[in-house]
Parts: structure tokens; sequence; C-alpha cells
């Protein structure tokens, strides 16, 4: 399938068509009464004393609930979920079946992954010599196939520009321990760079105001969005896996249901006709086919009935799902593994770096070591602007410095090797030379002038009086302090520990002549080294709190029922 293809071959934007409830459908939409979508939420109500009720199979028509007349119209509701599910689809079965259809290679689309005028930075090792792993899951609206046109929508989207409605960024962990999962809210503002289509070389400029990130990927495709987050967050991206929606039901079909649970008995459906239709009793039932696309979709009927309370509820949809895969069964069935592997491949648009089967099969081993305890779902940290939401200064940009910085979001510690104190024992402070350049350059902010000065003085006033400014640096992200043999290697850490840098910092290089400190754009004011985001204490916890962390073996979530949709 060609670019145009998957991302339509005009440039004009999509017009939104009726959705849930209704109204808009487009990203664009509100709550309730005007509430901005995905901006207000009500107090979580705990779950209900006493014991579940036991888990109901599929196949009763009584527990099904009745189907919405306008399914077919309500069911692109789900296709700005979908995407992530269907990934993590992809990788936990990668392991089980993929290396055995290695005619699916043929069917994967293929699109690069960094369209930005800004190169990715690279990985930092751990001392163990390992490094993160991040993958961007984009969820295209695209109506471009006979079978995501059966899907619903109005036909005057068909054929046009798609929509990046679901942005989830999964980080694995450096040492494979943990996995933590940020999506975006799709009502967020943003300033987009400069991008280009790799295949028509027509170049979007940096857009002069924020704009809605989901328009992104009209900008070149995949690549312009992983630009974005790029620009956003400073997260070196490795990956993305772009996914449109055919095949959807089948594959929560293979699965055999996926249990959920909702606080009180539910039916989304209001007296003017808005809702889903969703219709299930207090409780836990398994749910797929129809229903499970209703659950997806359904914002009127759960908690404050806005999107964020969407966005939850697939949350727990995704941790239940990745624990039925892990226990079922039924996969070990080559026909229905097949039948999932064709349906997702088929559904699947990849950067060149997971553009064969065998490829998708390693990644999958990688996310295999995760243990299900491990993984941790978020929602980006939001405040309001209108009708649209703003990331939150302080509690995003933590979220994001724990991304970076590898930090576990569920508190866990990993399995790191500390770096181990040097041998050697350092000079006395006032013999150790040290000689110190600015690499604080950003395409952002530029230089911060005068830094390695500012810095050689906070060093001679720590007692290291042979500290001297020297000639700048080329960018660096994190602030080092190199040494060139091994007899130095005390010394720099003498360096790093009198400044308050990780003992990690301290890193042999042959490209200095003595020990050098580096100091880099994590670094670009005070005299005193930025906390990193272990240390940000109750700060951390309040980002956890507002980005809703729900951990991936919370077999105990309930959905809470919105008032006035109960039966």
């Amino acid at each position: 399938m060609g670019k145009n293809s998957v991302r339509g071959e005009g440039t004009r934007r999509r017009v939104p068509d009726a959705g849930e409830g209704g109204g808009s459908d487009s990203p664009h939409d509100g709550g309730p009464d005007g509430a901005p979508g995905g901006a207000v939420r009500a107090p979580a109500r705990p779950a209900p004393d006493g014991p579940v009720p036991r888990p109901r199979r599929p196949g009763s028509t009584s527990r099904r609930g009745s189907a919405s007349r306008h399914g077919r119209r309500g069911k692109r509701r789900v296709l700005r979920w979908v995407a992530a599910v269907l990934s993590l689809l992809i990788l936990g079965t990668a392991g089980a079946g993929y290396l055995y259809y290695r005619h699916l290679n043929g069917i994967l689309k293929k699109d690069d992954l960094n369209l930005g005028d800004k190169p990715m930075a690279g990985h930092k090792a751990n001392a163990a010599g390992q490094t993160p792993l991040n993958i961007l899951l984009i969820g295209s609206d695209a109506r471009n196939s006979d079978a995501n046109k059966r899907l619903g929508g109005a036909k005057r989207t068909f054929d046009g520009p798609p929509l990046a409605d679901v942005q989830m960024l999964l980080h694995v962990s450096a040492d494979r321990s943990n996995m933590s999962v940020i999506s975006m809210p799709r009502d967020t503002m943003l300033n987009m760079p400069k991008c280009t289509d790799p295949e028509t070389g027509e170049s979007y400029p940096a857009t002069a105001r924020p704009r809605l990130t989901n328009e992104s990927l009209g900008r070149g495709g995949p690549g312009c969005t992983v630009a974005t987050w790029y620009k956003l967050t400073d997260i070196t991206i490795d990956h993305f896996m772009m996914i449109d929606f055919s095949g959807v039901v089948s594959m929560a079909d293979a699965i055999g249901g996926v249990p959920v649970c909702v606080t009180d008995n539910v039916h989304s459906r209001n007296s003017k006709g808005e809702g889903s239709g969703l219709k299930l009793e207090e409780g836990t039932t398994y749910i797929k086919g129809e229903q499970a696309l209703q659950w997806l979709r359904t914002r009127y009927g759960f908690e404050d009935g806005t999107d964020l309370a969407r966005a939850h509820g697939q949350h727990m949809y995704m941790n239940s799902m990745v624990r039925e895969l892990k226990k079922n069964t039924k996969l070990s069935d080559p026909n229905k593994l097949r039948k999932l592997a064709e349906s997702a491949t088929r559904a699947l648009t990849v950067d060149p770096g997971l553009d064969t089967v065998k490829k998708l099969y390693d990644l999958g081993e990688e996310l295999k070591k995760v243990p299900t305890s491990r993984i941790t779902m978020t929602t980006m940290p939001s405040v309001p602007a209108g009708d649209r939401v703003l990331p939150k200064p302080d509690e995003a940009e933590l979220l994001f410095k724990m991304i970076r910085e590898d930090t576990p979001l569920d508190g866990k510690a990993s399995k790191k090797q500390k770096p181990k104190e040097s041998k050697d024992p350092a000079a006395p402070d006032a013999e150790i030379g040290v000689m110190v350049q600015n690499g604080t350059y950003t395409d952002a902010l530029g230089a911060a002038t005068g830094r390695a000065r500012e810095v050689a003085g906070v060093l001679v006033e720590k007692g290291f009086t042979e500290a001297k400014a020297d000639i700048q640096r080329s960018p660096q992200e994190r602030t080092t302090v190199y040494y060139p043999s091994v007899d130095l290697e005390g010394d720099a850490q003498a360096v790093a520990k009198s400044l308050g840098l990780p003992l990690s910092s301290a890193k042999k290089s042959t490209e200095v002549s003595g020990v050098t400190l580096v100091v880099g754009a994590d670094w670009r004011t005070g005299s005193t080294y930025p906390k990193s985001a272990k240390d940000d204490g109750k700060a951390k916890e309040d980002a956890l709190k507002s980005a809703r962390a729900l951990k991936g073996d919370n077999d105990e979530a309930c959905m809470d029922v919105q008032p006035g949709f109960t039966w």
C-alpha cells in the first residue's frame, strides 16, 4: 500500500462527523454540558465492599447488553485507542508464532521514523552498558481501505488526511525490569516542528502557535508525530508502530474475551439517545466483539463522562488484555494465532527498524522480559485551555524527566548496577586540575553564556583551585566529568561528588588529556546541580497521581459508574 493510501492524497483537513452521543466525534469535542474533553475529572469513587461477583463468560444475551442501532457510527470511537492495544497484542504474541509466518514480511507497511529537522540524541547506557527502549504507538483514524470504511464514520471523511487520535509512548527500562506507558490526551495543543514528507518532498514549516497534537500525522506521516513528541519531551524514540483498525474485533474474539469490571449496573445511554449502548451488570464480565467495542468507546456512563474517564477505562481494558494474553492457552492454537497475526500485521505500519517479522519477534522477546506487575499505565497531566488542554507545566515535565532518566513509574528500584568507587585514591582537591567546558547549547535555547566560567568558579569555592574555564564544547545533554586514564578516575569522581553529580557521570574518554568537566544542557543555571527525578519526592507522587498511574497486575480495578446511567 503506498503512502498516499495511508495518509490520503490531499492535505485538506478531515471534517469531523457525528459520533457517540450525537455530538462532534472529532478530537476537538468536549465533555457533556460544554466541559472540555479530557479537562475535568470527578474524584474516583472507591469500589464497594464485599465479595466481587463471579466473572461471566460471554455468550448469554442477557449479559451482552443491548447493541446500539448506531453501532457503525459509534464504532469509530474505538479508533482513538485501538492502536495501543493492537500494538501490545502484536508484541505479546510475536514470540509465540511470528517466525512461522514469514510471508507477513510483505504485508508490513513502512514509513520513516523522524521527519523533523532535529536529529534525535542517542541513548545513555547505564553502568551495565544497557540502554532503554522507547516506542511511540500511534492510532490513525484513516478511512482509506474498504475494511476501515466498514468500521463506520461519515463518507466525507473517507480517503481524507488522517489524524493521530491515539498517541502512547511505551518505555521499556534499560534493564528490562519495568515498562511505563504515557498517553497524550487527544485535545492537547502543542508547537510542532518543521517536517518534510519523504515521498512528496513537501515541507511543513514549524507552527507559529500551538496546534492539536493529532494533526501531526497529516504533516508528512507518522515520522512527524514522532518529531513532535521529541520536541515536547526530549525523549529519544527508537521506533513507532502505527495501527489502523480492521480486524480489531476478531483479535478480541481470538483471545476469548477480556474481563472488565463496573461498580454498578451501567447502561451508556441517556434520554437523548447519547452513549455507546454498553449495558453491563455490576461486577466483572468477560466481553468481546461488539460489547468490547462499546466498552472502548464509552464516555457517558463512566466516572464524570469526560474523555479522561474513557481513557481510564481503556487503560483498564489494555492491562486486562495483556494479562489474558499471558495466561490464555488458546493462543497456542496455530490456526487462531495465524488469524490473529494476519489481522494485526495487515493493520500495521512501522519504521525501518521494525520492518521484518524477525525484528518484531526480537522486540517481542525484549518485552516478554517485563513482568505484568511492573507495567504502569499513565496519562500525561494536563490543564484546561478553553475547550482544549495543555501539558501541565511541572507535572508533565517531571513525568517526561522520569522517562528520560529511566526512573520506574511504579516506584520500585531498577536492577541497575551502581558504579563502584575508584580504587585509585584522589589527589587533594587543590591539586586536581579541572578544565570546564560549556556544552549547554540546545536548538531551542541556544547556549547558556558564561556557564564554563560560572561552574569553574563554583569548583574553586569548593577547594578545586586549579579549575579553569576552557573553550566551548559541542552540545551535550548531560553534565559529565571525563578522564583520560584509570589513574585519574579517582580525581574525576571527586569532582563529580563535590558538585552533587552521580558517580556514573565520571566517564573515561581518550578525547581529553586531563580531568574535564562538560556542563550539559541539564544544568543551564545555578550553582547547584539539579536533582534527578528520583529525588523529587512529593512532586513525583503528585505527578503520578495526576497521571492516574494504573499498574498492570491490578486485577481489582473497577470503573466507577456515572450517576444517572445505572439501571
